[in-house]
């Protein structure tokens, strides 16, 4: 960004995000940064560039996204790319064939797809464990492990990882932290700030925040980690067009104040549930006897919109996504629309049945990502989707003859 990094991080976040782009057109002072659709670009003469050559490698639009979720997160380098999982499989091309990751154990699908049905025909494996846990470590890290990857919370039973333990764990063993931090953004976590080498963000969640636009992120710390990933980037050439990084940019702006209503509505959804009959339980970190409470307070600032629970009859899932209303049975999560998720069948549905049962991924858990609508018409739609779905077991159940 035009002001200098230093100048930057003596302004607080909110004024940060909201400032993205507004101060990088000097010629004509446009608040809103362009969008330079332009995929080719000028050189002044032999041997002359503008720093501009070809959008892959370097877009102006894309460029000021890139350099501003680089110091949100405090790295040295941000590479924007066509999607979350997109930014995943250009930092898996990190590694060559014969390498070995530590995975964390509770897992968006999409990302164990990837290594078991991609990676692993390049021949690199991955060992999910529960990253949390030091001795899991010590007994599955490996001559050829080269990284561990962690998400924290994990999606979709918010399990959380201690970063400044784990990475610091990382660091004396000589491989790389790759920490997903899609769920909280760097407005309450920063994981770099805690000794991670790499953050991974699908963009398209709470940082574009409008279910309008697929995006991934990725921020390295380092110098040659940073090169090694800007070689990367261009080579594989899964880069953010310039209308997609404008839209990102401009949903960033308002992540602040979306933020902190996603967690204040999150919060007292997740609290009206955990008193329902019907509810069996709720895994959302904010709670004080969810099992990673402490370690959240301590390494984060805040809390994500985002929470799963666990009915106590199958049978309610089914007539509660046909009854709700305001909240949308859809996939994703982040946006300022409430969507409920049925993780077994959908977001999961890659990850074998007998490791999503071992870990509490089964047919009553249900994911809740809460948006910013009014918290009382929430919990009104939620409540009546239940009575509706309680009514409707009841009517069907056989007589008991006596």
């Amino acid at each position: 960004m035009s002001n200098s990094k230093e100048e930057n991080q003596r302004w607080r976040i909110e004024s940060r995000l909201a400032q993205i782009g507004s101060q990088e057109e000097p010629v004509t002072g446009a608040v809103s940064f362009p969008i330079y659709q332009s995929t080719a670009f000028r050189h002044p003469k032999l041997g002359q560039s503008t720093g501009f050559d070809y959008a892959r490698t370097k877009s102006p639009t894309r460029k000021v996204l890139e350099d501003a979720i680089a110091e949100l997160e405090s790295g040295d380098a941000g590479f924007a790319c066509s999607s979350g999982m997109a930014a995943l499989q250009t930092i898996f091309a990190l590694f060559s064939q014969g390498d070995h990751l530590i995975v964390s154990l509770d897992l968006y699908g999409g990302t164990y797809r990837l290594l078991e049905r991609i990676m692993s025909r390049f021949g690199v494996t991955a060992t999910y464990v529960d990253t949390n846990n030091l001795d899991e470590l010590e007994a599955n890290i490996k001559p050829n492990t080269k990284a561990i990857l962690i998400e924290t919370p994990t999606n979709p039973l918010m399990m959380i990882t201690d970063l400044e333990l784990v990475c610091s764990w990382a660091k004396k063993k000589g491989i790389l932290s790759i920490v997903d931090n899609t769920l909280l953004t760097p407005f309450f976590q920063r994981p770099i700030e805690l000794g991670a080498d790499i953050v991974i963000h699908s963009a398209t969640k709470y940082l574009g925040g409008h279910n309008d636009v697929l995006a991934g992120l990725i921020v390295t710390k380092g110098k040659e980690l940073s090169e090694q990933m800007a070689f990367l980037h261009n080579s594989i050439g899964a880069v953010l067009n310039p209308q997609d990084s404008w839209l990102l940019m401009r949903g960033m702006k308002t992540l602040a104040i979306r933020m902190e209503r996603h967690q204040a509505n999150a919060l007292a959804v997740a609290s009206f549930l955990k008193s329902h009959p019907q509810v069996e339980a709720v895994y959302y970190p904010a709670l004080p006897d969810h099992p990673g409470h402490d370690i959240q307070n301590k390494q984060s600032s805040g809390n994500s919109g985002i929470f799963s629970f666990k009915l106590k009859d199958a049978r309610y899932v089914e007539p509660i996504l046909r009854h709700i209303k305001l909240i949308a049975f859809a996939e994703s999560l982040g946006g300022v629309e409430s969507l409920m998720t049925y993780p077994a069948v959908q977001t999961h549905a890659d990850i074998p049945e007998e490791i999503r049962r071992r870990i509490g991924v089964d047919d009553k858990l249900l994911r809740y990502s809460v948006g910013i609508e009014h918290v009382d018409d929430l919990i009104a739609d939620l409540s009546r989707a239940i009575d509706l779905a309680r009514q409707e077991i009841e009517e069907n159940q056989p007589l008991t003859l006596g």
